[in-house]
């Protein structure tokens, strides 16, 4: 099969840009220079009727240079009250860059609870559509004043990805502090050498990756490999690259090779897919054995209750699960018919069986296969 070939300004239509805090961040607080070289060339895909989503890293990063920290707060509320001293001079030093060239800005913050929730993503969805065709760029960030555990995102890398899926961009753009994925970390080894193309994802491609965040950012490069999977497998491309050069968004914008391009999936998912398989958080697990995993690898079957062995969790009808086979490999992701309860006690029998223990059927498959999304995320059960 043929790679995607890199798509060209003038076939992109919609945008993300992720820029990182070591991007942002300076010894003083914010590198004002980088926020008006990017806010410079954004303005200028604008003008070009590309729409822009700006995700961007540097609250924690600024609020620390601020309060003259030198390294992140152990405790959640410091760290919390630090990213709302952060969050206000970022917006503000945007919002000051954009409005050189003209163009407004909207602050959104989001926690995983907004994307999660149907009607909270398709909100959310809703008004960033708004943003756009008013010509406002959105400037997203995860919602650290609030954030606990439970609703973390995780890192803006996993942010930026479901916010493409969100919005259906035409490609993601991620811009860090080194110029793309290499064969080995380049901070460490002299000899790495950088990797231009991935054009199928494996999990080879992780040990690529070095886990090992900047002073100031909370995601490495595994974490972008981790975005790149998600966006690509819903055939969005992305570009890891480094948001110093000059015209460095201009220049992907035209398909100039720079960086790391992640070539994406011929068939893309459609929204709900997209939600299910890399937006909604699992509530529980469902172990099935080899002949319903291969139903549902090999066949897109629906998963039937006969094929389930185990069931990790207590969720209600209509939640997200995870799923996984005998070896506790991932499989995927769906939106489950029955509940925990309901499943354990239907699990191993027949569909036509499903009354005689229930007193009751409802529908004859556990997950329907329009609500399972192979994804082979990691996942434990």
């Amino acid at each position: 099969m043929k790679a995607n070939p890199k798509p060209k300004a003038d076939a992109i239509r919609r945008a993300v840009v992720k820029v990182g805090s070591n991007v942002l961040t300076a010894e003083a607080g914010l590198n004002i220079n980088a926020i008006q070289s990017i806010s410079s060339q954004i303005c200028r895909l604008l003008d070009q009727d590309i729409q822009i989503i700006l995700v961007s890293s540097g609250a924690m990063a600024s609020g620390m240079k601020k309060m003259a920290f030198s390294r992140r707060p152990d405790a959640i509320p410091k760290r919390q009250a630090i990213s709302a001293i952060g969050q206000a001079d970022l917006i503000r030093e945007w919002e000051k860059a954009f409005e050189r060239f003209g163009y407004k800005v909207a602050q959104i913050l989001l926690t995983s609870e907004d994307l999660a929730s149907r009607k909270r993503y398709l909100n959310a969805r809703n008004t960033m559509n708004t943003l756009l065709e008013w010509q406002v760029v959105p400037i997203i960030n995860e919602n650290d004043t609030v954030m606990v555990e439970e609703i973390k995102l995780g890192d803006n890398d996993n942010l930026a990805a479901m916010i493409a899926l969100l919005l259906d961009a035409d490609i993601f753009f991620n811009l860090t502090d080194i110029d793309g994925l290499y064969d080995k970390d380049p901070r460490v080894h002299s000899d790495a050498r950088l990797i231009p193309r991935v054009a199928t994802y494996s999990r080879d491609i992780e040990k690529f990756a070095g886990d090992i965040p900047g002073a100031l950012g909370t995601g490495g490069m595994l974490s972008k490999i981790k975005a790149a999977r998600k966006v690509t497998a819903s055939g969005i491309p992305m570009v890891i690259a480094q948001g110093y050069r000059p015209d460095i968004l201009i220049r992907l914008a035209a398909g100039e090779s720079q960086g790391t391009f992640f070539a994406p999936r011929e068939r893309k998912l459609n929204r709900k897919k997209c939600w299910i398989g890399y937006t909604v958080n699992p509530q529980g697990c469902l172990r099935v054995d080899a002949g319903a995993a291969r139903a549902l690898l090999r066949n897109g079957k629906s998963l039937l209750p006969s094929g389930i062995v185990d069931v990790q969790g207590q969720f209600p009808v209509g939640a997200a699960v995870s799923v996984v086979d005998d070896q506790g490999q991932p499989i995927g992701n769906g939106l489950v018919n029955y509940n925990a309860r309901d499943i354990r006690a239907i699990m191993g029998i027949k569909s036509s069986q499903i009354k005689d223990r229930l007193g009751q059927k409802t529908y004859d498959e556990v997950i329907h296969r329009d609500n399972l999304v192979i994804t082979g995320e990691k996942a434990q059960c």
